[in-house]
């Protein structure tokens, strides 16, 4: 199972007015999804990743049936739990919490959240969308609180497809965030700049 390996940047958590938790995808690495930050208007928040044990979250693709990926991918949401209440300990607030995932990143990113919907400081996923065979409209609670989310993703992607996307933005938006999806035809499974010029106007503003 995963155990919390935090690896850091940024200013420390009790001296940060905000704090930015960045999750990688499969196969990357704490430090590989910290780079990013290099390029977003972050230079003021803390900054936290966690390192999923064997570079992976969940051993199968996100959109088998949950069960099939246990008992990972419920270690990687607690550990993700935990994290955020430990930002929350050192005097963070849930507003002034944001999260940034690629791929199965991105993945947990909005599954995480959508569990444990508040006003948070906002979410970016490149890439992603609710992880299961189908939506799961009973795991999900809380209100957003008109925070904003970008999701920005390719059509076609080889992991993650665009009716998932659509679906999952459907649902972040009845539980009230400000939502933004972004669609770019044959990007490849892959960052671009466009996505982190709009992560950049959208949510760390």
């Amino acid at each position: 199972m995963h155990k919390k390996n935090i690896i850091t940047a940024g200013k420390k958590t009790t001296e940060a007015a905000k704090a930015l938790i960045m999750i990688h995808g499969r196969g990357g690495s704490a430090e590989d999804i910290l780079s990013l930050a290099n390029y977003l208007n972050v230079k003021d928040y803390a900054l936290l990743a966690p390192q999923a044990a064997g570079n992976t979250w969940y051993p199968y693709s996100f959109l088998m049936p949950p069960a099939q990926n246990e008992p990972w991918l419920s270690s990687a949401l607690s550990v993700l739990k935990e994290l955020v209440e430990d930002v929350v300990a050192d005097g963070i607030q849930p507003e002034n919490i944001y999260f940034l995932g690629f791929s199965q990143g991105a993945c947990l990113t909005l599954e995480f959240i959508t569990r444990h919907a508040t006003k948070y400081g906002g979410a970016v996923a490149f890439t992603g969308g609710l992880i299961g065979d189908k939506i799961y409209p009973e795991n999900y609670t809380g209100n957003f609180g008109g925070s904003p989310v970008f999701i920005g993703t390719s059509n076609p992607d080889p992991h993650v497809p665009v009716d998932r996307v659509k679906a999952s933005e459907q649902v972040l938006k009845e539980m009230g965030a400000d939502i933004t999806v972004n669609i770019y035809n044959n990007m490849g499974h892959t960052i671009s700049q466009d996505e982190i010029n709009l992560a950049n106007q959208l949510v760390f503003k």
